[in-house]
């Protein structure tokens, strides 16, 4: 995963923070600490996935589409398109090397089998749990 990931997770967390407002991609980009452009590109593809909802002109902003104990996630993940965790390098291995020749299809299944456990672990994450976790109740 990239850092992509955790930028939406944040972006999300914060929008769940203060449901009674719409916050700006601006405001979104200071509590980050990036480029508002970079929060908008986020955006764009969050709102694609129904996760946030946004509104033009006077008062207007962004907001979570849905309550944040609906948004997994494995949701998040699978609406930026993110990489999987593990990438095969692409070189070619030597024709004569047996090694060479069999290790694409172990690690693509040793990979795959990774990327089946990261995503049903994010699906037991919510967006309310990550709020939890920030501001926990006294």
């Amino acid at each position: 995963m990239n850092s992509r990931f955790s930028t939406a997770v944040h972006i999300l967390t914060l929008l769940a923070s203060t449901p009674q407002e719409r916050l700006t991609s601006e405001f979104i980009a200071a509590s980050v600490g990036t480029n508002p452009v970079v929060i908008r590109r986020q955006l764009a593809l969050l709102r694609q996935a129904n996760l946030v909802s946004s509104k033009g002109a006077r008062g207007g902003g962004w907001e979570l589409a849905r309550d944040p104990a609906r948004i997994t996630l494995k949701q998040v993940r699978t609406a930026l398109g993110v990489e999987a965790a593990f990438r095969m390098h692409r070189n070619e291995p030597h024709p004569n090397c047996s090694v060479g020749q069999g290790i694409r299809g172990v690690l693509e299944n040793v990979y795959e089998e990774v990327e089946k456990s990261v995503m049903r672990s994010l699906a037991h994450w919510t967006i309310a749990d990550m709020l939890k976790r920030i501001e926990p109740s006294s």
